[in-house]
Formats: C-alpha cells, sequence, structure tokens
C-alpha cells in the first residue's frame, strides 16, 4: 500500500517528493491512518477519539439539534471508514472528514426543509461608488473566542446573532468564517456560486455587526 500513501519528510535528496511541514497532531494522524488502511480498528477508533468533539460542535451549530448532530458525526465516521482505502492523503485526515461532516449536516438540512435561494433580506447590501459590492473586513469570531479576547456576555451576543440568521447566511457564515473553508469550497457544498456565497457572507456579516454594535451601546 506505499503506492498510495504521501511522503511525511524530504531529506532534499534526488527523487524525493517535497511536502508542506506537517503539525504533531497531523503527524499523528497519518500514522494513525496508515495503520487504520491496514485493518487496525483500533487505530480508526483512535482517530475518532481525536476529532469526534469537533465534528459534533461543528454539525451542532449547523443544525441546531443535538439529536442531529449526533447521527452527522455518526454518518460521517462511516463514510470514512468505507472510503478509508480510497483516501490518498492530499489533505490531512481532520480536514477530509470535516468536510464530509460539512456535507452531511447541509445534505439534513436540506432534508428537512427546502433551502433555496434566500429571499429574506437582512439589510440592504452596501457599494462602493463604482457600483460594486462593498467588502466587511473579515473577523475571525471562532479564534477570538477561543483566546478568550471576547467576555461571555459578548460570545453570548455573537452566538444569538449567529442563530438568528437565516439559514443559508448562517451556513456561510459557519463554513467561512469559523470553519475556514474556501468561497470555493462553500459553494460546491451548498450548490450555489461564488459570488453568491460571498454577497450571503457578506449580509451575515453586516448582521452580526449590528448584534456587536447593539451590545457596545447597551454596555
Amino acid at each position: 500500500m506505499s503506492d498510495r500513501r504521501v511522503p511525511l519528510t524530504t531529506d532534499g535528496g534526488a527523487g524525493t517528493v517535497h511536502t508542506p511541514a506537517m503539525s504533531d497532531a497531523a503527524l499523528e494522524d497519518r500514522a494513525l491512518l496508515d495503520r487504520a488502511q491496514d485493518g487496525d480498528m483500533e487505530a480508526f477508533e483512535a482517530l475518532v477519539e481525536r476529532h469526534e468533539d469537533r465534528l459534533y460542535g461543528l454539525a451542532l451549530r449547523m443544525t441546531r439539534s443535538e439529536a442531529d448532530a449526533a447521527e452527522v458525526v455518526q454518518d460521517t465516521f462511516l463514510a470514512a471508514y468505507q472510503n478509508l482505502k480510497n483516501f490518498r492523503g492530499e489533505a490531512a485526515f481532520g480536514s477530509w472528514v470535516h468536510r464530509i461532516a460539512a456535507n452531511n449536516a447541509l445534505m439534513r438540512l436540506r432534508h428537512q426543509r427546502v433551502v433555496d435561494a434566500v429571499t429574506e433580506e437582512l439589510r440592504a447590501p452596501e457599494f462602493t461608488e463604482r457600483g460594486s459590492l462593498a467588502e466587511v473586513p473579515e473577523v475571525d469570531w471562532s479564534r477570538s473566542a477561543d483566546e478568550k479576547v471576547l467576555d461571555e456576555e459578548l460570545g453570548r451576543a455573537i452566538r444569538q446573532g449567529t442563530d438568528a440568521l437565516p439559514e443559508g447566511y448562517r451556513e456561510v457564515f459557519l463554513l467561512k468564517d469559523v470553519e475556514g473553508l474556501s468561497y470555493e469550497e462553500i459553494s460546491e457544498m451548498m450548490g450555489i456560486s461564488v459570488p453568491a456565497v460571498k454577497s450571503r457572507l457578506h449580509r451575515a456579516r453586516l448582521a452580526l455587526r449590528e448584534e456587536i454594535d447593539a451590545f457596545y451601546k447597551e454596555v
């Protein structure tokens, strides 16, 4: 099975393949993955334990249902196990199952309600003098929360603002600003164009900015 694995390190010699440096966690995942691909169930179970909490958090934010989130995680690892031998390692294992989970959550939402073009307008879009859509600076809300820069009350206001977003906007915001997926990845997952992804994200950010402004006015 050496033909399907990606070299983890290079020595600079002839014939070596240069790959980006991997974190310790990614290296540990890779070692477990190699064993799991050889049929070691304990190694696969270890991978599940390493990633299930993060995937559950993503699924819960997207579905807002503990039961649905649990099923998304279960379906994700089932799909990962079924496709384990086909995984070639171009991306980290964590990124791979992360995208499977996001897709599963979107599919579950589509089954629960029709997710077509979102018609509800949060706020009229802002345009530049040349007529193009004005950009709203990207803010890494999740990192700020993790670093405890935002206090508990502001964090609660942001979560409430996120929950209040219409579904199509909330999904885009979570996938882009919280989970860090690219516009192209979100476009493919949601079945909408890249400009539509950017438009929804723009409006979601504006709505959340209004929530934050309102919070500071009350402080």
